[in-house]
C-alpha cells in the first residue's frame, strides 16, 4: 500500500515537474524573441515613412486589442486553412512560441518607444557633434538611460508573461496550468491547484527579485 502510494506521488510530481519545465521553456523563449523583435517595432514605429509608421501602429493594435488566446489559435491554425499544410503535434510547442513572442512584441515596441521619445534631443545633438555615429549614439548614450528608465514596465509585462503562459493550454500544449487541472481532475483533489499557484508565485516572486537587481545596477543613470 505505502510502495503504491509513494508511486503515485512519484508520478503527480513528475507530470507537474514536466508542466513546469514547459512555462519557464515558454517564460524564456518568449523574452527571448519579443524583446528584440519590439525593439525593432519600436523603430519601424518611430520611422520617418508615414507607411512603415502606418503598418506598425496596425500591427501593435491589433496585438493588443485582440485576445491573445485567439492570436494562439491562429498562428496555430493559419497554416493548415491558408496553406493547406498539414499541423503536425510538435507544432504546437512552436505555435506557442511565435504566439507570444508577436503579442508581447507589440508591447514591448510601445515601453521602448515611449523610453526612447523620453530623452532629450540634445542628448542626440551632443553626441553627433562629438562625431558619433547615430548607432553609436543611439547604443552607448541612449540605449542605457532607456533601459533604466522602462525596467518598470518590462518588469510588469515579464511577470504578466509568467502567469500568461497558462494559457498554452488553448492549442493542448501541457504547460504546469494544464498538468495541475488534469491531475485534479483525475484524483479529485486540489492540491495540483495548490502546487500551481505557488509555483507561479515563487517564479514572480523570483522574476521581480531579479529584475529589481538589474535597476538597482543600472540606478547610476538618473
Amino acid at each position: 500500500m505505502d510502495l503504491a502510494l509513494d508511486m503515485n506521488v512519484h508520478n503527480l510530481v513528475s507530470q507537474l515537474v514536466a508542466g513546469m519545465v514547459t512555462s519557464i521553456e515558454i517564460f524564456l523563449l518568449t523574452l527571448l524573441f519579443s524583446l528584440p523583435l519590439g525593439l525593432f517595432i519600436a523603430f519601424v514605429r518611430m520611422s520617418k515613412n508615414s507607411f512603415l509608421q502606418f503598418l506598425a501602429k496596425v500591427y501593435i493594435s491589433v496585438m493588443r486589442g485582440t485576445p491573445l488566446m485567439l492570436q494562439l489559435m491562429v498562428v496555430y491554425f493559419s497554416p493548415f486553412y491558408i496553406f493547406g499544410v498539414k499541423i503536425t503535434p510538435s507544432y504546437r510547442f512552436i505555435a506557442v512560441i511565435i504566439g507570444f513572442s508577436l503579442n508581447y512584441a507589440a508591447y514591448f515596441a510601445e515601453i521602448y518607444r515611449a523610453g526612447i521619445e523620453s530623452i532629450a534631443p540634445g542628448q542626440w545633438e551632443a553626441a553627433q557633434l562629438l562625431g558619433y555615429s547615430k548607432a553609436a549614439t543611439f547604443f552607448r548614450i541612449i540605449f542605457p538611460q532607456v533601459i533604466k528608465r522602462i525596467l518598470p514596465p518590462v518588469t510588469n509585462e515579464v511577470i504578466t508573461l509568467v502567469k500568461d503562459t497558462s494559457l498554452a493550454f488553448v492549442i493542448a500544449v501541457s504547460e504546469m496550468f494544464t498538468q495541475a487541472k488534469a491531475i485534479a481532475a483525475a484524483q479529485a483533489n486540489i492540491m495540483p491547484f495548490v502546487a500551481a499557484g505557488l509555483f507561479y508565485y515563487v517564479f514572480n516572486v523570483l522574476v521581480a527579485f531579479v529584475m529589481g537587481r538589474i535597476e538597482k545596477k543600472l540606478s547610476y543613470f538618473n
